[in-house]
């Protein structure tokens, strides 16, 4: 079997890669029928030369692929017919920029596997970028509240060589005495606490974090039924929310009235609560001042994530009155940090980490006949239509929805 690794093409450039040179070397040799080819790139965060002196084939020629893998979307040009892709494809939530992506990929008879559909049997993920997207995140929050209060300067993470690096600017700090809510519990928000960790920053119980001050910063990690509550005032289960969060509603009020600083990690399902609302952030009482917002919904849960940032530009202010954009460093309003490619920043790491699940889940799928569905579940287009799965997004394909 031969596997390419595509070039990203996708602008913004992208540095990362699925898999590093050492982790190509390993396979090779752990697998006795496996060999990889490498598509040249000038961009990529290991060079070409990298994966040469590993011994691993460079070539422009991907014709003898049976399997492509890559980042980000492919553009439509470069799409390879009657080719396996794997890829982030954007598009299992009908988003509209890449339809013509998704009918291209059918219409050249490819078999994509989406990175974002690589789940266990229970629908949980087994690879993605969230602890990086975390990690880059948390550490932007703090950069940009040293920014808005000129109290320390923190160096932008794509300026840093890892993750060790970034870790050791943290050490050169002092946080104010702030209270911090992370909201989430998945790969994102570990990725956030890590940081918070680092810092030292103490975690208090949610009693603490509400009702007392302290002389220290301090953080408490909200789960979805510390920020949501039944409509009818019955008592709340979790099971029950995830199947039909609607009579339910936003809690995270209590929280606004006493933090400072909000981390957004969680992930955002369709119709759960709005965390707050527009209405909300004008509540006199509302304390918050900076908000990280790492899942980046746009004008959705968070109310003052009216736009995403970019890591050229990652900052902007909120004025919860006017409702609109303001300057980053007017301290009246939300300081906003909302980028939406958070792992472009840390590209060594973030590869390294992915090239690590990639080879433990998906890999061995490949050779033991798929025996754990792991390639079945990913599997969105075969033979040029949507797999059962994703028919749902045929309504989608054709413009109807």
């Amino acid at each position: 079997m031969t596997i390419g690794i595509i070039k990203e093409r996708k602008t913004p450039p992208d540095r990362r890669v699925v898999f590093t040179p050492g982790q190509l070397k390993k396979l090779e040799e752990e697998y006795d029928n496996l060999k990889f080819i490498v598509e040249p790139s000038d961009i990529r965060i290991f060079s070409d030369e990298d994966y040469k002196n590993h011994g691993i084939k460079v070539s422009s020629d991907l014709s003898a692929c049976e399997v492509l893998l890559g980042v980000k979307e492919v553009p439509i040009d470069a799409l390879i017919p009657n080719k396996s892709y794997f890829f982030f494809s954007h598009t299992i939530k009908k988003q509209a920029y890449n339809r013509d992506l998704l009918k291209a990929i059918l219409d050249k008879n490819i078999q994509l596997y989406d990175h974002e559909v690589i789940t266990r049997e229970n629908g949980a993920r087994l690879i993605g970028f969230g602890r990086y997207a975390g990690l880059v995140g948390a550490y932007n929050g703090f950069r940009l509240l040293g920014k808005r209060h000129s109290t320390f300067e923190l160096p932008k993470v794509e300026n840093l060589a890892d993750l060790s690096k970034v870790k050791n600017e943290l050490d050169k700090i002092a946080v104010p005495n702030i209270k911090i809510i992370l909201t989430g519990n998945g790969k994102v928000a570990k990725g956030a606490r890590e940081i918070l960790e680092h810092l030292n920053i103490k975690e208090v119980n949610i009693e603490d974090f509400l009702n007392k001050t302290f002389q220290e910063p301090v953080f408490y990690n909200a789960q979805v039924l510390d920020y949501n509550k039944r409509k009818d005032g019955k008592p709340s289960d979790l099971s029950e929310f995830f199947a039909d969060p609607r009579p339910y509603e936003s809690d995270f009020m209590k929280f606004a009235k006493v933090a400072d600083m909000f981390i957004a990690g969680h992930f955002y399902g369709d119709n759960a609560p709005y965390l707050f609302t527009r209405e909300d952030a004008k509540h006199p009482e509302f304390n918050i001042k900076l908000v990280t917002d790492i899942s980046c919904d746009i004008d959705g849960p968070v109310a003052s994530t009216i736009r995403p940032s970019t890591i050229a530009e990652p900052f902007y202010a909120y004025d919860p009155q006017t409702e609109s954009e303001v300057d980053p460093m007017n301290t009246d309003a939300i300081g906003v940090m909302a980028v939406d490619n958070l792992p472009c920043e840390l590209p060594k790491d973030a590869s390294e980490g992915f090239g690590e699940m990639f080879a433990e889940y998906v890999i061995p799928a490949f050779f033991n006949n798929d025996k754990d569905g792991v390639l079945k579940r990913a599997k969105m287009t075969e033979k040029g239509k949507l797999t059962e799965k994703f028919s749902y997004l045929k309504d989608f394909v054709d413009g109807r929805s």
